[in-house]
């Protein structure tokens, strides 16, 4: 079986087509230029999508997405003005519609998420969260083996979970989210405030793993608020395992060893037991892999 396999994020558009041991054959991606809106989005994804089917010949297509995403249906249940004039669309069925193949669809940090599961850093792990860091943060729940959604397809808005009552607007329409202090365009805007415009993240990092003192100050306080979160996670599910995904898993063993220290410090004792905290191993193509999970399962080959 060969796939067509889609990652719908807020900054890019990434696609592939793996085979069914999770194989890629080839990727790449293209901007998503989100503020163009819903429509201009799914023709952009049905444009991929000829462009999948003139190379391979697909036997499906499964789309990772942001936002709330109803997996049986796979329809759009809410997205916010990340991405404009997308809540309510009929995802699968339009794609369907346009290739003419069997389409799924299911949420970009739940795709990490069976992504990891299925080849990645949970491999073997029956309760763990997925929490991917990057323009905001997403959550995932794995629970006794399987991807929890929830009642109505929208478990694991962790980037929602309330840090600071009345703090900064978020683009849910609420105020004090924690996507808005511990997402990784939140720590720029820290780096940002502190050092002036045009330092990145990689050079960021790079000051902090150096010594810099400022750099040092603004890291400890964005872990902080990253860790806060976390341990109101960690109290409420006692996982055995945080995968983190997103951009800023690229820092590796020193991000990994640093939220872990700074979680140790703020759990219950019995909930720091065997805990681990994991980089995402697949990076960018954890929520392809997991795409291409999703269309295996719901067809019984998984």
């Amino acid at each position: 079986m060969q796939l067509g396999v889609i990652d719908i994020g807020g900054t890019f558009v990434k696609y592939a087509a793996v085979d069914e041991e999770g194989a890629f054959l080839f990727h790449g991606s293209v901007p998503t230029e989100a503020a163009q809106g819903g429509e201009a989005l799914v023709a952009k994804v049905q444009r991929l999508c000829d462009e999948l089917m003139e190379k391979v010949q697909l036997d499906g297509i499964s789309i990772s997405s942001a936002g709330q995403i109803d997996n049986v249906n796979g329809r759009v249940v809410f997205a916010t003005d990340t991405l404009p004039g997308y809540t309510g669309t009929e995802l699968a069925k339009r794609i369907s519609a346009h290739t003419g193949l069997p389409v799924k669809a299911e949420n970009d940090v739940n795709c990490t998420a069976l992504g990891e599961y299925w080849k990645g850093a949970a491999r073997g792990t029956k309760d763990f969260l997925c929490v991917t860091i990057g323009t905001g943060i997403g959550g995932a729940l794995f629970l006794n083996g399987e991807l929890y959604t929830g009642s109505h397809f929208s478990a694991g808005e962790i980037g929602h979970i309330n840090l600071y009552p009345n703090g900064t607007p978020c683009t849910c329409g609420q105020r004090g989210c924690y996507e808005q202090y511990a997402s990784s365009s939140a720590l720029q805007q820290l780096v940002d405030a502190r050092f002036g415009e045009g330092l990145e993240l990689k050079g960021f990092f790079e000051r902090v793993k150096a010594g810099n003192r400022d750099a040092v100050q603004v890291f400890e306080h964005w872990l902080d608020d990253l860790t806060t979160g976390l341990q109101t996670l960690v109290h409420l599910f006692n996982p055995e395992l945080i995968v983190i995904g997103g951009g800023i898993s690229a820092q590796g063993d020193f991000l990994q060893q640093a939220i872990q220290s700074s979680l140790e410090n703020k759990i219950m004792p019995n909930h720091r037991r065997s805990l681990q905290i994991k980089m995402a191993e697949h990076d960018n193509k954890s929520n392809l892999l997991g795409a291409a999970k999703k269309f295996l399962d719901d067809c019984g080959m998984g």
